[in-house]
């Protein structure tokens, strides 16, 4: 039986048909995370109010197990060579012309585009954030539908300060638990960021987000879109997850 079930039927078993947001962060983790090594092709198109549409393309090396993952840009040509390491709590940014790492923090921007380090990442959320309450100290979570989609819409705030934003709002699927939504506010409750996970793809017991639209909220007009594919689970080498590897490329 998979994790989700469980948590739906120990749901049902209680006096409150709700379940409970930390076992949901749970599942998510559990669901998301990865036991084996991915490579796949990112593809980023990004549009700005004003700047017309911008295309990039890279290259993705994620391991889990040791918290790493490992970019390198192959479009546009003046972006090609240049790359992101990230291993541990460690974040590295590369640039071919100048050979040196420049070390960011995990809400830098990849390539000038919305897309941050942490979206290309899996940390679990059960590490960043708690389930936020109201006044009341009951859990904000309800029964929603998205579209026709039957959804549990909940709340959680950050624990920790090294997160992109400090209070988000989910919107998973019940028969599932699916993200299909998520809007992440700043401190001062301004809402900056909706993301749509448009389209999944199972590789073993992980959903793999493929196609997921991230709307700028701060700056109307501006949306990118995320599509990942040619998804490979060969078991890749140490080496690739260090930054002589990104060297090594330039110099091929």
């Amino acid at each position: 039986m998979n994790r989700w079930l469980l948590i739906i039927l120990s749901a049902f078993c209680t006096v409150n048909a709700l379940p409970k947001i930390d076992s949901l962060l749970q599942a998510m983790d559990y669901s998301y995370s990865m036991d084996i090594d991915v490579k796949a092709k990112v593809k980023i198109t990004q549009q700005k109010s004003g700047q017309g549409t911008k295309k990039m393309e890279m290259l993705y090396y994620r391991r889990d197990a040791s918290n790493s993952f490992l970019i390198v840009m192959t479009e546009p040509p003046a972006e090609k060579g240049n790359g992101y390491l990230r291993v541990g709590d460690n974040f590295w940014m590369y640039r071919k012309n100048t050979g040196t790492f420049q070390k960011i923090n995990r809400d830098e921007s990849i390539g000038g585009t919305d897309l941050k380090g942490d979206d290309l990442e899996e940390r679990k959320r059960t590490e960043m954030y708690v389930p936020a309450k109201d006044s009341a100290g009951k859990e904000l979570i309800s029964e929603d539908t998205l579209g026709e989609v039957k959804v549990y819409r909940f709340e959680i705030r950050a624990k920790v300060n090294d997160v992109d934003y400090p209070r988000k709002v989910y919107w998973i699927r019940r028969d599932n638990g699916l993200i299909l939504k998520e809007e992440s506010y700043s401190l001062s409750g301004t809402l900056m960021q909706t993301t749509y996970f448009l389209k999944y793809r199972k590789m073993r017991k992980t959903m793999i987000p493929v196609k997921q639209l991230f709307v700028d909220e701060f700056e109307k007009g501006n949306k990118t879109v995320l599509e990942i594919s040619d998804i490979s689970t060969e078991k890749l080498n140490d080496s690739t997850f260090t930054k002589a590897y990104l060297e090594n490329l330039n110099k091929r």
